[in-house]
């Protein structure tokens, strides 16, 4: 380590020039921690340590990382000895004041690209933990070339960077900031979207505005902890209600002379909420970060700005914690892609090409692109997302460009190839292994188990550059792609419906096989499935799968709203083994209630004396409803129940048959 007064020194001329520093420590596990107990020791701060092992008085798990957001530290461990979460450092940078120094626990150098990071079981749908050679080559690769980032090896000496040359740092007084209050202080009631990069002071100006309104504020946000800020700037004139609390108030609960709600790290709330929440107050401001690891950064772009053309959006681009030409900022910046590509359109013909994992240390140009342009159009995209594309077993892509500028770009990954035993299982509802998303829900919902044990590739991402849209581009990369979807039964898509998407699904071939009850939490739209078979038994899934969507649909469509879709039913019989298949694995395993709703339907319309199903399927009753009029405890309760009731209609219809699904589904929990 360098003299003590060496870094003293170093550490106030970063404070001066309002610079944050990054240090990577590698070496053995307990090395590793000496040092940064070390640093720690020397240098007074706060000393945030995030890692599940914590090492100091105040300190973060990694599942806890976004109760950091909008809280502010001096001094923090990033500690990735075992795993590496790229989107909780990125929470955990933009905590960090001026004149803060970064720590990176990382595995010994040499042996770090062979670590089997602990982090890849999040988004690598792998039972153990995998090497990720290519996220750990580049960032070395970065590391190496940034002359402002500090490398302690062990066994290696220390050398403390060169510090940019730089004036004396003055913090924007909040000129821009107090540019924006003034608007918001003057303006007429509406919605206003405060949108901007980490440290820009998002939170102090929705604080300062409650503080200075005449009337007071209600703040919510996903959590209280992330809004300390706000209230601080605040100084008392607001108060703290929780997203769901304050939806579950009556007109007459409605705290008095409220003319603001500020909705403070938006983006990590789910849209419907949102949508409900906005209505609530004459005037709101949502803030939000326009990088995706506060959740869905983009998506609240995307989807929910696009859907409020009355909102007001604002933005703040100089950060106010550091100065705009941060060392720290600028190599996370570069790292995990968080800076959008300038797009242009060009003029060259459209070609193709198909990118592999090894592209990111070969020709890096290419996927980082394709990253970015995944990014600018798709709401979940975050740097999990970066780790997964560059490391997850599975992945293959396509790219259209003009030139070298990528215009179009698609992610497809391996699914299924599972055992039958398995498939079974899952079918039950008793087994959920990790991955093969369409797969595994086509077998657990659709009651197609054989869809888990064919070969299939699904499409998971797929984006075009806004300047080429509707020009076949989209279709085109589908098309490619199939030609090297070798030994594969079919290709598979699932996705937010909406009738656009459905759309152009539909005229890239594909079949709808599957429809969800249920919004999904971070778009409002319900989940839809196709496929496009590529075999026989490909072929021979989709008609069964779409003849059952078809036929069950009038029961779907009773718990859908604002859904503009409509399937043709031919009026096909019900096959009366299927029916029983079905019925049997919602009464003895644990098929969800949601995936058997058309069968349990039918039995209800068709049986007397199902007086539990038949208010619940035939009438609509709400399930809280349900559980006051049968007198049953919860959630919990009512599905148990709704299984008791279903066993003793099948029992009552053919005791033999009960008894050999009852057996059959026996020998499933016994495996």
């Amino acid at each position: 380590m360098s003299d003590y007064a060496h870094l003293i020194s170093h550490t106030e001329m970063l404070r001066q020039r309002g610079m944050r520093q990054l240090l990577i420590i590698s070496g053995d596990f307990a090395w590793c921690l000496d040092q940064a107990i070390r640093w720690k020791t020397l240098l007074p701060g706060d000393w945030m340590w995030l890692g599940d092992t914590p090492q100091s008085p105040l300190h973060c798990s990694l599942k806890a990382v976004r109760t950091l957001l909008g809280q502010e530290f001096t001094h923090a461990v990033f500690d990735a000895r075992e795993g590496f979460n790229a989107d909780a450092l990125a929470i955990l940078a933009g905590t960090l004041r001026a004149g803060s120094w970064l720590l990176i626990l990382i595995p010994d150098w040499r042996q770090w690209p062979l670590h089997a990071d602990a982090d890849s079981l999040r988004w690598s749908e792998t039972n153990t933990a995998i090497a990720t050679p290519h996220f750990v080559s580049r960032w070395q690769q970065m590391i190496n070339q940034d002359q402002y980032v500090a490398l302690l090896r062990q066994h290696h000496p220390l050398h403390l960077p060169q510090l940019k040359s730089a004036q004396k740092w003055q913090p924007d007084t909040f000129s821009q900031q107090q540019a924006l209050l003034e608007k918001l202080l003057s303006s007429p009631p509406g919605i206003f979207v405060l949108i901007a990069p980490r440290g820009r002071g998002k939170s102090a100006l929705a604080g300062s505005l409650a503080a200075r309104w005449p009337r007071r504020s209600l703040i919510t946000a996903p959590t209280r902890v992330s809004t300390n800020v706000l209230m601080k700037f605040a100084a008392g004139n607001a108060e703290f209600i929780a997203p769901d609390r304050l939806l579950a108030l009556s007109p007459a609960q409605w705290p008095q002379n409220t003319d603001w709600l500020l909705i403070d790290e938006a983006a990590a709330i789910p849209t419907p909420l949102l949508h409900k929440l906005v209505v609530l107050a004459p005037r709101v401001l949502l803030t939000t970060t326009s990088q995706g690891y506060e959740g869905t950064g983009q998506g609240f772009l995307l989807k929910f700005c696009s859907s409020l053309p009355q909102a007001t959006l604002l933005k703040l681009d100089s950060p106010l914690r550091w100065a705009a030409d941060d060392p720290v900022e600028q190599f996370l910046n570069r790292a995990l892609l968080f800076c959008e590509e300038e797009r242009a359109q060009g003029t060259s013909e459209v070609r193709y090409c198909f990118p592999r994992q090894s592209d990111w240390i070969n020709r890096p140009q290419l996927p980082e692109k394709m990253y970015q342009l995944l990014v600018s159009a798709h709401y979940r995209t975050s740097p999990l997302d970066l780790r997964r594309m560059m490391d997850a077993p599975g992945m293959h892509f396509c790219a259209a460009l003009q030139g070298e500028h990528v215009q179009g770009a698609m992610w497809l990954v391996d699914e299924g190839g599972l055992e039958r035993t398995l498939t079974e299982a899952i079918w039950a509802g008793l087994r959920r292994p990790a991955g093969n998303l369409v797969a595994q829900s086509l077998a657990a919902h659709g009651g197609f188990p054989e869809a888990a044990q064919m070969r299939s590739q699904r499409i998971c991402r797929i984006a075009i550059a806004p300047l080429l849209r509707r020009r076949g581009i989209g279709r085109e990369m589908v098309v490619q792609s199939l030609g090297r979807a070798t030994e594969r039964d079919f290709l598979s898509v699932s996705f937010g419906y909406t009738a656009s998407l459905w759309q152009f699904w539909q005229a890239c071939g594909f079949t709808l096989v599957r429809f969800g009850t249920r919004p999904e939490a971070s778009s409002g739209c319900y989940t839809a499935m196709a496929i496009m078979p590529l075999t026989a038994q490909g072929h021979l899934l989709g008609r069964r799968a779409s003849q059952r969507l078809a036929r069950d649909w009038p029961w779907l469509q009773r718990y859908l709203s604002n859904v503009d879709l409509s399937l043709a039913n031919c009026a096909q019989s019900v096959d009366e083994n299927e029916e029983w298949r079905e019925l049997a694995g919602f009464a003895w395993a644990q098929r969800p209630f949601e995936a058997s709703i058309a069968a349990l339907g039918r039995l209800a319309s068709k049986q007397p004396d199902l007086p539990l199903l038949q208010a619940a399927l035939l009438q609509g009753t709400p399930s809280a409803v349900l559980c006051q009029l049968f007198s049953l405890s919860g959630r919990k309760a009512l599905l148990t129940a709704l299984r008791k009731e279903t066993q003793r209609a099948l029992q009552a219809i053919d005791s033999g048959r009960s008894a050999h699904w009852q057996a059959f589904i026996g020998s499933l929990r016994s495996r």
